[in-house]
C-alpha cells in the first residue's frame, strides 16, 4: 500500500504543533505552574523538556520516519515482540478521542452561549445544571443531553470529513488554517486580558518565583508530567505523523520547532489565563489564589464569571476564548483519530474512507456515553485513569523496550543524525535509557499508590472500576488481542529499510 506524505515540511510541523497544543495547554499548564513554585517552576519545566520531552519526541519521529508505518506496524517492524505496545497505544487513543470530542462539543456550545452571556449570573449552576444536567450522585446515567449531543455530532462530522480527505488534502490543509487562526484568536484574547484592571496582580502571582519549591520532588514530577502529557508523546500520534514524512526530512529540527512552539503557547496561555484571573480577583476584592482553578471548572465556570464582569465587549471575549478551545482541541482530535485510522489501514488493508468510517464512526458512537447527564463524571474518571495508567505506562513500556530490551537507540540515533542538521549524541541516549524510564517509573508507582490508598475524587467504587480501571484495562487487552492477528506478509516485507539488517551499536 502506498504511504501518503505531507505536502510540505511546514505542513507537518503545523500538524505536529496542532496535535501538541490542546485543551491542556490552556486550562492545565497555567495552574500547574502557579501551584508549583510560580516562576521557579519554569526551571524544572525546561529541564524536563530537554531531558524527556524532546528526546522522546525525536525518538518517535525517528521510529515513524525510518520504519514507515502506524505505531503497531512500526513497532512490529522493530520487533514482533513489541507490536502489542503499538496497539495498546491505539486503544488509548481511541478512548481519549471518545471523550475529548465531548469537551470540544462543550466548547462549541459555549462559543454560541457567549453571545449575550447566556449562562446568566450563576455560570456554575448553568454549566452543571441547565447545560450538562449533571446528577447529584456520580455514576448515575439516565438520559442523553441534546445540548451536548448536537454540537458533538457537528464535531465528529468535521473531524471525519477531514480524515477522509487524507493527510495532505485533509489534515495538512485543516491545520494550516486552524493553527494560525488559533494563534491570532488567542493572541487577541491575551492582549485584551493584560489590559484589564488587576491583570498585573494575576501575572505577578504566576511568575513570582518560589525557589524553595525546587527542593520538593512533587514539583519536578509535575514538570515532567506536564511535558509528557502536553507534547502528544507515547500514544502513537507522533510515530504516525512522522511516518508520512518524506525521506529527506530533518527530524531533529522538526522536533525542536514543535517542542518549543508547544511550550511557547503554554507560556502565552499562562499569561492570558492569569491576567484574566487577576482581573476577576480584583473585581471581587479577593486574593488570586482564591479564584485560581484548573481544568473544566476554569474553562466553563471561572471564565464565564470573568466574562460577566467585563466592562465591555464581554461577548467577544467569550467567543475568542471558547473559539480558541475549539480550534486547539479540534487539531488534537484529528491527530488522535489518525492514529487508529492509520493502524486499521496497515493491519487490515482498508481504504482510507472505510478506515475513517469504521474507526471514527465507532468512536463517535462510544462518545455518546459522555453526552449523557452522567457524562461529566464518566469523562473525568476515564481521563484520569487513561492518562495515569494508560499513557504513562505505555510510554514506559515503549522506552524500556526500545532502549533496554531491543537496544536500538544506537541505530535510531545514526538515522536521525543522517537526515538532520542538528545531531544528537550520548546525552540523548542517556535521557532515554536512564532519566525517562526512572521518571515514568516513579510516576507510575506514585499514581498507583495514591489511587489505591486515596481513591479518586470520592467517586463511588463502581464508577472507578468501570470508567476508570476498566477503561485502562480495556486498552491494554485490546493491544494484546489485536497483536495476535497475522499481518499480510507483503506489509512486513521491509527489506530495504529494516533495522535488523544493520549492525547495532549500543
Amino acid at each position: 500500500m502506498h504511504r501518503e506524505e505531507w505536502g510540505s515540511r511546514w505542513g507537518f510541523i503545523l500538524a505536529a504543533v496542532g496535535s501538541a497544543i490542546g485543551l491542556g495547554n490552556i486550562w492545565r499548564f497555567p495552574y500547574i505552574a502557579f501551584d508549583n513554585g510560580g516562576g521557579a517552576f519554569f526551571l524544572p519545566y525546561l529541564f524536563a523538556l530537554l531531558t524527556a520531552g524532546l528526546p522522546l519526541l525525536i525518538l518517535e519521529y525517528t521510529l515513524g520516519h525510518r520504519l514507515r508505518g502506524s505505531a503497531p506496524l512500526t513497532l512490529r517492524r522493530l520487533s514482533k515482540k513489541t507490536e502489542w505496545i503499538g496497539w495498546w497505544q491505539v486503544g488509548i487513543g481511541f478512548i481519549i478521542s471518545s471523550y475529548y470530542a465531548v469537551v470540544l462539543a462543550w466548547a462549541a456550545a459555549y462559543t454560541y452561549y457567549s453571545v449575550g452571556t447566556q449562562w446568566g449570573d450563576n455560570p456554575e449552576q448553568f454549566f452543571l445544571g441547565s447545560f450538562l444536567q449533571a446528577p447529584d450522585t456520580p455514576g448515575d446515567v439516565n438520559t442523553i443531553v441534546p445540548a451536548v449531543l448536537i454540537p458533538l455530532i457537528l464535531i465528529w462530522v468535521v473531524t471525519l470529513v477531514i480524515g477522509v480527505r487524507g493527510v495532505k488534502r485533509g489534515i495538512e490543509t485543516a491545520t494550516k488554517v486552524m493553527i494560525p487562526l488559533l494563534v491570532v484568536t488567542f493572541g487577541a484574547l491575551v492582549l485584551r486580558a493584560v489590559t484589564l484592571p488587576g491583570a498585573t496582580a494575576g501575572l505577578d502571582s504566576l511568575f513570582r518565583p518560589d525557589f524553595g519549591a525546587l527542593t520538593d520532588g512533587a514539583v519536578w514530577t509535575a514538570a515532567y508530567g506536564q511535558i509528557f502529557f502536553s507534547l502528544s508523546i507515547a500514544f502513537a500520534i507522533m510515530i504516525t505523523y512522522s511516518s508520512y514524512l518524506p525521506r529527506s526530512s530533518d527530524l531533529t529540527n522538526n522536533a525542536l520547532i514543535a517542542g518549543f512552539a508547544n511550550s511557547s503557547f503554554e507560556l502565552l496561555a499562562g499569561i492570558g489565563v492569569f491576567a484574566a484571573i487577576g482581573f476577576m480577583a480584583s473585581s471581587q476584592g479577593v486574593a488570586v489564589d482564591e479564584v485560581a482553578q484548573q481544568g473544566v471548572l476554569l474553562a466553563f465556570v471561572a471564565f464565564p464569571q470573568i466574562i460577566n464582569t467585563f466592562p465591555a465587549l464581554n461577548s467577544l471575549f467569550g467567543v475568542l476564548f471558547f473559539g480558541s478551545l475549539v480550534l486547539a482541541g479540534l487539531s488534537s482530535l484529528i491527530s488522535i483519530v489518525e492514529v487508529y485510522v492509520s493502524a486499521l489501514r496497515d493491519k487490515f488493508g482498508l481504504e482510507r474512507t472505510t478506515a475513517v468510517l469504521v474507526g471514527g464512526g465507532a468512536c463517535a458512537l462510544v462518545s455518546v456515553l459522555y453526552a449523557t447527564d452522567g457524562g461529566l463524571f464518566l469523562l473525568d474518571t476515564a481521563d484520569s485513569f487513561i492518562n495515569n495508567f494508560g499513557i504513562v505506562l505505555a510510554g514506559l513500556a515503549e522506552v524500556v523496550a526500545v532502549a533496554w530490551f531491543l537496544r536500538r537507540l544506537g541505530v535510531l540515533q545514526r538515522h536521525a543524525n543522517r537526515v538532520s542538521d542538528v545531531t544528537i549524541g550520548w546525552g540523548w541516549r542517556i535521557s532515554l535509557a536512564v532519566i525517562t524510564p526512572l521518571v515514568l517509573g516513579y510516576m507510575t508507582f506514585d499514581n498507583f499508590r495514591t489511587t489505591i490508598t486515596q481513591g479518586y475524587e470520592d467517586y463511588p467504587t463502581g464508577l472507578l472500576l468501570i470508567a476508570g480501571w476498566g477503561a485502562a484495562l480495556v486498552a491494554l487487552i485490546f493491544g494484546i488481542v489485536v497483536s495476535l492477528r497475522r499481518w499480510d506478509p507483503e506489509v512486513l516485507d521491509f527489506d530495504t529499510h529494516t533495522l535488523d539488517r544493520e549492525e547495532v551499536h549500543t
